[in-house]
């Protein structure tokens, strides 16, 4: 069977300094309910170069939310409710590498999770389903990033691993130093269990991590004023905007099924049979992998 054509709507999710998008077009800010709770913000609807995109901004306009307070799941799920296919999604980082200075831009290809005050997973109390994170991120997206990067000229480097922190408090010295052995490239406190919880939505997803300071491993870090990192923090904002107006006309014409795979993510990851499933559950997943799970029932596994 010939399968239909995919035709994408980018979400964007700005991360600390980065509230709004310039140059939508027809924008309006409308909430999304979710089984979930609230996502951070409504969610800013509009078409950039005339193509379909979702802004949201992570921590809300204002910034009232804390890493650890994020709702993670509802952030998500809102994105796919609203017909989301790829997220690009825009972080401050901290450096762990000397390599890579403040205003440096990392596309990120791995993680390492050491956040342990999160919900994780969609899935649960009556629907297990375990989903591969081996590649966490949409390497279709990373190239094209990457690609818009160096096409604005600006200082990118293509892979590198991002552990996220619990939070909100930064490392020790001793943490940062034990997060350089592991070869760790940045670290920052957003993007787990955001990741996971895109791959389980089938979204593609990619992060770029904007580097404001380099972390507390750093000889000369505590020589660094709060006014030059915020003052980073703003001009990598302004990038970050150039870069989405640079990617999104690429991104949005029609295209095949991922060839990454991430749109078809929970493929065989449902164990439970449809017998067992608990109803409430399921229809919360409606929308995070009603495909799947209304595929399972028809075949009445």
């Amino acid at each position: 069977m010939t399968q239909s054509p995919v035709q994408p709507v980018i979400g964007i999710i700005g991360g600390s300094g980065l509230y709004d998008i310039d140059g939508l077009e027809d924008k309006t800010w409308r909430r999304v309910e979710t089984p979930w709770g609230d996502p951070s913000d409504d969610l800013l609807f509009g078409r950039l170069s005339g193509i379909q995109c979702v802004f949201l901004p992570r921590h809300g306009r204002g910034h009232a939310l804390s890493p650890t307070h994020l709702n993670y799941r509802a952030n998500i799920d809102a994105l796919k409710r609203s017909g989301v296919t790829d997220i690009l999604s825009l972080s401050a980082v901290g450096s762990l590498k000397e390599e890579l200075p403040p205003g440096h831009f990392v596309v990120v290809d791995q993680f390492i999770d050491r956040s342990f005050a999160r919900e994780k997973s969609f899935f649960g109390d009556g629907i297990v389903a375990h989903v591969s994170m081996a590649h966490p991120v949409c390497a279709r997206l990373g190239d094209a990033v990457h690609a818009a990067a160096r096409s604005l000229s600006l200082p990118v480097t293509r892979g590198g691993t991002y552990l996220v922190m619990e939070g909100p408090q930064f490392s020790t010295k001793a943490e940062s130093e034990l997060y350089r052995s592991w070869g760790c490239s940045v670290i920052g406190m957003t993007n787990m269990p955001e990741a996971k919880l895109a791959r389980e939505a089938e979204i593609c997803y990619a992060t770029v991590a904007m580097v404001t300071d380099y972390d507390c491993w750093h000889p000369e870090h505590d020589h660094v004023t709060v006014e030059a990192v915020v003052k980073i923090l703003l001009q990598n904002a302004d990038h970050a905007r150039n870069l989405v107006k640079t990617m999104v006309p690429d991104l949005g014409a029609a295209r095949s099924l991922c060839p990454c795979g991430c749109d078809r993510a929970l493929d065989n990851a449902v164990i439970t049979s449809s017998a067992k499933q608990n109803p409430e559950l399921c229809k919360a997943l409606d929308a995070v992998a009603g495909r799947v799970l209304s595929t399972a029932q028809s075949l009445g596994h």
